[in-house]
């Protein structure tokens, strides 16, 4: 049985992320009240087929219920019900924005908040714990629908089991940094290939510019030192029993530099024994 729990801000993208699970094969339920968690878990070993992988989303529709939510974690760990918690986030400003476009009631103002404001700052504090929980977050503030259901498609995909996935995410500085990252390095001390104009409208994924961000001894030595960086970390994280590692590479843009340092850092951890998913956010802006 596995058993897949979505949580997370009103207006991060839970209803795309479940869909996107959905499309993969798990049996999906919205909006289900924590204290009804073990009950679907219960179902779901006892089931056969596409049963048995079930996602669930559980968040502040739930009202007063929600309140147990930890507590019905516990009751799962306590069962012996494997399951893992995906929390879906983004910034203040851009949920704020989101409402707005999509003339939505944030559910929270049916109750105690006078403004969305309120409400998004209220349900920040009532989720903090369950932030905490999470085995994988995922920031959507600067992700397009598409990418956040290829976010959540190469996470469970690459990992299901109960491994560490680590993630490697390309991006551009001048569009924020990814919020959910573990580990930041910034390569924007390296030669950019945007100043060529036969390379402007590559992307670090094409020959051309890879080779010639890679042809560097400065890119050489930084890319060494990097391997060894992550091949003393990574067994310290798993030993911890960390379930993601997100490695973030940004350059200027995200277009270049980031992207193949990225892409030479997935393959080289893909040699350890890891799920690791490979994702650039600004690639294509």
């Amino acid at each position: 049985m596995e058993l897949i729990i979505v949580t997370g801000m009103s207006g991060a993208g839970k209803s795309k992320a479940i869909n996107a699970l959905e499309d993969m094969g798990y049996f999906c339920v919205d909006n289900v009240p924590p204290q009804m968690l073990e009950k679907l878990a219960q179902l779901g070993r006892s089931a056969r087929g596409e049963a048995q992988r079930m996602a669930v989303v559980v968040d502040a529709r739930a009202g007063e219920f929600f309140a147990d939510f930890s507590q019905a974690l516990e009751g799962l760990r306590a069962g012996g019900y494997p399951f893992r918690l995906l929390f879906l986030d983004a910034g203040d400003g851009v949920l704020l924005r989101r409402y707005k476009e999509g003339r939505r009631r944030h559910p929270l103002l049916e109750r105690s908040a006078l403004t969305t404001e309120d409400a998004i700052r209220q349900e920040r504090e009532l989720l903090a714990d369950a932030r905490r929980q999470a085995d994988f977050v995922i920031d959507t503030s600067l992700l397009s629908p598409a990418q956040l259901k290829e976010r959540v498609a190469q996470t469970f995909l690459s990992a299901p089991g109960q491994g560490m996935v680590v993630q490697c995410i390309s991006f551009g500085f001048k569009n924020g940094l990814p919020q959910e990252a573990d580990l930041v390095f910034d390569v924007r001390c390296l030669p950019n290939p945007f100043y060529l104009p036969e390379l402007r409208d590559l992307t670090g994924l094409e020959a051309p510019v890879r080779d010639y961000v890679m042809k560097w001894p400065q890119s050489q030595e930084l890319l060494q030192r990097l391997y060894s960086l992550l091949d003393f970390l990574l067994p310290l994280y798993v030993r911890e029993g960390k379930s993601q590692l997100v490695i973030a590479v940004g350059c200027t843009g995200g277009r270049h530099r980031s992207v193949a340092f990225a892409q030479a850092l997935g393959e080289h951890l893909s040699a350890l024994s890891l799920p690791v998913v490979v994702t650039h956010r600004d690639k294509d802006k």
